[in-house]
């Protein structure tokens, strides 16, 4: 039967309890780990955020109905015990922080019972994952993913106070604004007092915050809830938090220098890591040519290396073939790999064609030198020697090459550099490797839409000396961006703005936006500007990536409390659901009937 408290109050948490203590009485509360009758006494674990403690029950030491009581307790038992502080009686538990101790209780209080959990609640758990999202209120018991999330909240803390010591203000940011249907696709919410006409949720704070540059402001931060509705993966999620900020007058430098010192701040305070000043920056195209991608991890080499000119002339079609249409031929050296079993190598091949390309081609350099080779038969010895050469192959090397457009090769060894990686058991999770992507192109060309999108977004200064392009050739027009990237992971972004009329509206024109259509989407920020804007730059950190890497975990549902699964529905709450007709008859809606 639970009980209530009584006027009993918790003198401490379970883990708070310290061998300094021994002799002193202390109230504990929390749930029940597990209990073990020894015949005469029983040894309950009780468990806390902090952690756990062993409570000692013994025959004569507690009144009776109490023992009674001790003898029925089962896991997740809430109760409150009063005891004192004992040195461990048995052998000393390593692996707990209060294992040198133990509570010799006296009195004992069940303050809620508990039906047997649907999975045990413990560390590193091995229940399939949507069992454990439906009852997520008791996975979030879990000693792991409570130790997530209170790291995250000691993450947030000290931002905020890194950016108050900053001149930075804490401003926050409507939550229904209007849909901009530039990016990602928007969460609309119906309006009940307009008809017809919807709000829609925050992808991100950006016009908000460059207003508030136009409000002189000065420098802005907010912890803000940001919705996007896209597929998801391992590091996504449908609404998400970002550190986002905002300076005025300052350019690249500034916002790097802010962020450098940031960065350095919570990996000493949250992991006692220094990170060493100033991160190394890289140009996109530099990225892109070495690894083959815009986020690069840094922890590895096998870079990417252009043997286009080595085989330009080559009896290889494929590779010809590839170069002739305007395409690039690009390899890897994964080296020590040579004696890979052709399966594996297979498995390789296959993976390379779900990013597009028809194939790998490769060279298998044995330890005593001979090669095996997919394409050896259509080259002279020559030809081979002298690509082997420019790969810097070795015996016990394996050459894997790509031949197609220069942005497939990319994306194909990109990616096959990172599954690589994870095969050789390259990635260490405890080592940190921080780089900036600098002068992102400005503008990407979208064959869905036959234009040019913004590769961030419209308000995206252009280099300066790149300006003259964005008439003549808009592809090579490089932006005042930069990306952090941290692990092959992108963990925040931003950029210059653009604070004069005329690139503005050159970029609306290049984006194929008339001048009714960009007023009509963006007017109330266009209008803030015709009344004095200082230069801005900003950076978002999306925090959720950002607390997993720090939490070497490998989803942001481990960081996040009450997360969404890949369609986007909640298993716990058994949200989006259908709601009543009053309630769409309110907002004037219909629900058009799904064709079976």
């Amino acid at each position: 039967m639970a009980e209530s408290m009584q006027g009993l109050h918790r003198t401490c948490r379970c883990a708070e309890v310290t061998k300094e203590m021994i002799g002193s009485e202390v109230v504990l509360m929390g749930w029940v780990q597990k209990a073990r009758d020894k015949g005469g006494i029983i040894f309950v674990d009780l468990r806390d955020r902090s952690g756990i403690i062993q409570l000692i029950f013994e025959n004569g030491n507690i009144d009776e109905e109490g023992f009674v009581k001790a003898g029925k307790l089962r896991s997740e038992f809430v109760i409150a015990v009063t005891g004192t502080v004992e040195k461990r009686g048995g052998a000393v538990n390593e692996n707990l922080a209060t294992g040198e101790i133990e509570i010799r209780v006296k009195s004992l209080r069940i303050l809620s019972e508990a039906e047997v959990p649907p999975f045990p609640i413990e560390e590193n758990s091995k229940t399939k994952e949507d069992i454990r999202l439906k009852y997520r209120y008791l996975d979030l018991r879990r000693p792991d993913l409570q130790k997530n999330l209170m790291l995250k909240s000691k993450i947030m803390m000290l931002t905020r106070q890194f950016f108050a010591k900053e001149g930075f203000l804490e401003i926050e940011t409507p939550m229904l604004g209007k849909s901009t249907p530039e990016g990602a696709r928007d969460y609309l919410v119906p309006s009940r007092v307009h008809p017809g006409q919807f709000y829609g949720l925050p992808q991100s704070p950006q016009l908000y915050k460059q207003l508030l540059m136009c409000s002189g402001y000065d420098r802005y931060i907010q912890i803000a809830r940001c919705f996007r509705d896209e597929d998801l993966r391992a590091d996504r999620q449908p609404e998400f938090t970002q550190i986002d900020m905002e300076l005025s007058f300052v350019d690249v430098d500034d916002v790097i220098d802010v962020n450098e010192r940031f960065l350095a701040f919570l990996f000493k305070e949250v992991l006692g890591i220094e990170v060493k000043l100033p991160i190394q920056r890289i140009t996109w195209q530099e990225a892109m040519d070495r690894f083959g991608s815009d986020k690069p991890d840094m922890r590895f080499g096998m870079e990417l290396t252009d043997v286009s000119d080595v085989v330009k002339n080559c009896g290889f079609g494929v590779f010809t073939s590839a170069l002739e249409n305007g395409g690039s031929v690009r390899g890897i050296n994964a080296e020590g790999q040579g004696s890979m079993p052709r399966k594996k190598i297979d498995k390789l091949v296959e993976f390379a064609k779900g990013y597009g390309v028809k194939g790998l081609a490769y060279i298998a350099i044995a330890e005593d030198g001979t090669r095996k080779s997919s394409f050896a038969k259509f080259m002279t010895e020559e030809e081979m020697n002298a690509l082997v050469d420019a790969m810097d192959g070795k015996p016990g090397d394996l050459l894997l090459f790509a031949a197609d457009k220069k942005k497939l090769v990319y994306d194909v060894l990109g990616a096959l550099r990172l599954e690589l990686a994870k095969q050789m058991n390259l990635l260490d999770k405890n080592e940190y490797r921080f780089v900036w992507v600098t002068e992102f192109p400005l503008l990407e060309w979208s064959d869905e839409e036959n234009r040019y999108t913004a590769m961030h977004h419209p308000f995206t200064m252009p280099m300066e000396e790149d300006i003259p392009l964005i008439d003549t050739d808009p592809g090579k027009v490089r932006a005042k961006a930069y990306d952090i990237v941290l692990n092959g992971n992108e963990i925040g972004g931003g950029s210059v703005r653009i604070h004069q009329d005329d690139i503005q509206e050159k970029m609306f024109e290049v984006l194929g936006f008339t001048k009714e259509a960009a007023h009509e989407q963006f007017g109330f920020l266009l209008d803030a500007f015709k009344y004095g804007v200082p230069p801005h730059a900003g950076l978002a950190y999306g925090l959720d990536r950002l607390v997993m890497l720090m939490a070497k975990v490998d989803s942001i549902r481990d960081v996040i409390a009450f997360p969404k699964v890949k369609d986007a529905s909640c298993l716990m709450t058994q949200s989006p659901s259908v709601v009543s007709e009053e309630q769409l008859e309110e907002l004037d809606l219909e629900i058009r009937p799904q064709e079976k």
